[in-house]
């Protein structure tokens, strides 16, 4: 190697010396210790430590904690990958768009990314309580649903006549036709407004719901109610980042696949299917991929809701390794063990996922 080739090569690992470390001493080493402890009865109690075998795995399938943990991670993990990627996809569609003070829109919709967890999760825990905004807006919802109601039914009606009248007359006009949709909308409100001053329909009195969001121990599609509201937490805390990823993915497909697909008459909604879509193959590999690595080690909220809730109803994989290091005796041995599994799980996940034919490659 000559001289110059070796000053490159010292400048190199010179600059990667930072990352390299940190990947040795908090991954590399961290795992193999991780290795070692789940084959062994290791606690925090300092006493002696002996070699168990597969005792610890063994043990973490007749525990009915870590099989709730489990669980709990695969519905948060299925559930929340399949929300956010939609919604991020559908947001970044919009936003994609050449309006008018797009900059701005986007920028609002990326905020929640860039709020502290902790701050988010605070809010939640009040946003979720039994008088908390939820419900109090649930119950001004049910209490105004005569008015809205009335509204929303005065403009379908208008909306019909009038777009019957225009196709009576020959006129091709869609059911959506933005100026028939305005003037029902004046003859919407106009008549609300008459109605209700009338006393003919009147908000009814607002009762906030009973229901408890953090505390209620039923279920929903299989899954606790609280760890329902951590699901909504985390999906609306996620999807700015991985709209902003879908969105750069958008801004890099020709236009001239969109003006070729027009001239071949494909609607807005054939050209999302058959080009967006599919250009899209590589974008989406990496939002799924990040979203399922993320979501099987979520960890910050469920630590964060604290007594708010049931354990049992929010405990996932991440957050039971955890438990079970720094609560009662220490278990490090069981907790390396389970967060052997974690891992294991996550690789085999990802896997899948290449395998079911979301690849890395455009179409």
């Amino acid at each position: 190697m000559r001289r110059s080739e070796r000053l490159e090569a010292f400048y190199a690992l010179l600059f990667l010396a930072p990352f390299l470390i940190h990947l040795g001493i908090f991954f590399v080493f961290a795992f193999v210790r991780t290795v070692g402890f789940s084959f062994t009865d290791a606690t925090l109690l300092g006493q002696e430590v002996r070699f168990v075998g597969l005792a610890n795995f063994a043990e973490l399938l007749r525990e009915p904690r870590f099989l709730t943990a489990l669980s709990h991670s695969l519905s948060f993990m299925f559930i929340v990958t399949t929300l956010q990627t939609s919604l991020a996809l559908a947001l970044a569609a919009v936003l994609n768009q050449r309006l008018r003070g797009i900059i701005f829109f986007r920028t609002v919709y990326y905020l929640p990314s860039v709020l502290s967890s902790a701050a988010v999760t605070v809010i939640a825990i009040w946003f979720f309580q039994k008088t908390g905004f939820l419900n109090t807006f649930l119950g001004y919802v049910s209490a105004t649903a005569p008015v809205w109601l009335t509204f929303l039914g005065i403009f379908a009606l208008a909306q019909l006549l009038q777009v019957g009248l225009e196709r009576r007359r020959g006129v091709a006009v869609p059911l959506t036709d933005p100026a028939l949709a305005a003037l029902s909308l004046v003859l919407a409100l106009a008549f609300t407004w008459g109605l209700s001053a009338l006393g003919v329909v009147r908000p009814l009195e607002a009762r906030p719901p009973e229901f408890t969001w953090l505390t209620n121990p039923d279920r929903f599609l299989g899954v606790p109610i609280p760890l329902w509201s951590i699901i909504i937490l985390n999906t609306f805390t996620t999807i700015p980042t991985l709209m902003l990823i879908f969105l750069a993915g958008l801004q890099d497909i020709p236009r001239s696949l969109y003006e070729a697909a027009s001239i071949d008459g494909a609607t807005p909604w054939q050209q999302f299917l058959h080009v967006t879509v599919p250009m899209l193959r590589p974008v989406t590999f990496l939002v799924v991929t990040l979203s399922l690595i993320g979501t099987l080690q979520m960890f910050d909220q469920v630590a964060l809701m604290g007594d708010a809730a049931p354990l049992d109803s929010i405990i996932v994989l991440a957050y039971y390794v955890y438990n079970n290091v720094f609560s009662g005796e220490g278990k490090v041995g069981l907790a390396s063990a389970a967060a052997l599994v974690l891992a294991g799980l996550t690789f085999a996940i990802v896997l899948l996922q290449r395998a079911l034919g979301i690849s890395e490659k455009a179409h």
